[in-house]
C-alpha cells in the first residue's frame, strides 16, 4: 500500500511537533574538507542551498567544487522542528533532504552552483527522484538573498527551454526565500556520508541536458 500511495505534502496541522532542540549532536568538522559544519562562517563567505533528492549523494557533487568550503546535509521546507531522519522519511514532516553549500564568492559563483544543481538531477519528476519517491525527495533552491532569488529564477527559465526542447515536462523545483525556512542539520552518520561508505548509495543522476549557464544572467 505505502509503495502505490502518491506522496502528498502535509499541512501545517498534519506535520509532526518535533522538538525545540535536536535529539542529536552534529560533528564539528567536515571529513573532506577539514572545516567546520556549523556557523558562523568567516566573512566573505555565502551561503546556499539546495535539494535535489537523496541528500548522500547530492552533498558529494558539491564537496568536490573548488571554493566550496564546507557542506553539510540536512531537512528543509518544512514545518516540523528538528525532525530526524525516520520522521522525514514518513512524509510527515513537509522536509527536504536538503544540502547547504557554504562557498566563497571569489573562486566559485552562485550561477556555478545553479548550474551542478540542475545538471545533477530530473527536476520535473516532482516528489521523485529516480527510484527514490517521497515529498522528502523533491526539487528545491532556498535562497539567503534578492540576488541568489533572481538567479535562481532566471536559471530555471533557461533551463526549462533547453528542458522542452529535449522532450522534458515543466520543472518543478521549488524556489523559496530561506528566511522562515530553517535548515535542520542531519544525524551524524548523514554527513559526508558518502566519504565514509565510498560504496554506498548514491540516487543522484541528471538528465544529460546542459545548463545554459550565461544564458540566464542574459536574460535576466
Amino acid at each position: 500500500m505505502l509503495f502505490g500511495r502518491t506522496p502528498v505534502l502535509p499541512t501545517p496541522e498534519e506535520a509532526l511537533t518535533g522538538r525545540p532542540t535536536p535529539s542529536f549532536t552534529v560533528p564539528d568538522r567536515h571529513t573532506v574538507l577539514g572545516n567546520p559544519l556549523l556557523g558562523s562562517y568567516p566573512q566573505g563567505l555565502e551561503v546556499a542551498d539546495f535539494a535535489l533528492g537523496c541528500f548522500w549523494g547530492a552533498e558529494r557533487k558539491f564537496w568536490q567544487v573548488p571554493g566550496v568550503w564546507t557542506t553539510l546535509v540536512g531537512y528543509q521546507g518544512g514545518y516540523t522542528e528538528n525532525p530526524t531522519y525516520e520522521e522525514a522519511c514518513s512524509g510527515r514532516t513537509g522536509h527536504t533532504e536538503a544540502v547547504r553549500v557554504v562557498f566563497d564568492p571569489a573562486q566559485v559563483g552562485y550561477e556555478q552552483l545553479l548550474k551542478l544543481f540542475w545538471e545533477s538531477h530530473d527536476p520535473t519528476q516532482g516528489f521523485r527522484q529516480g527510484n527514490d519517491v517521497g515529498t522528502q525527495y523533491r526539487s528545491a533552491i532556498h535562497t539567503h538573498s534578492p540576488a541568489q532569488a533572481a538567479a535562481a529564477e532566471a536559471s530555471r527559465a533557461a533551463y526549462q527551454k533547453v528542458l522542452g526542447g529535449s522532450g522534458y515536462g515543466t520543472i518543478t523545483t521549488e524556489i523559496l526565500p530561506a528566511e522562515g525556512r530553517p535548515f535542520y542539520p542531519a544525524e551524524a552518520y548523514h554527513q559526508q556520508y558518502l566519504d565514509k561508505n565510498p560504496a554506498g548509495y548514491c540516487g543522484i543522476g541528471g538528465t544529460g541536458v546542459s545548463c545554459p549557464i550565461g544564458v540566464a544572467k542574459a536574460g535576466g
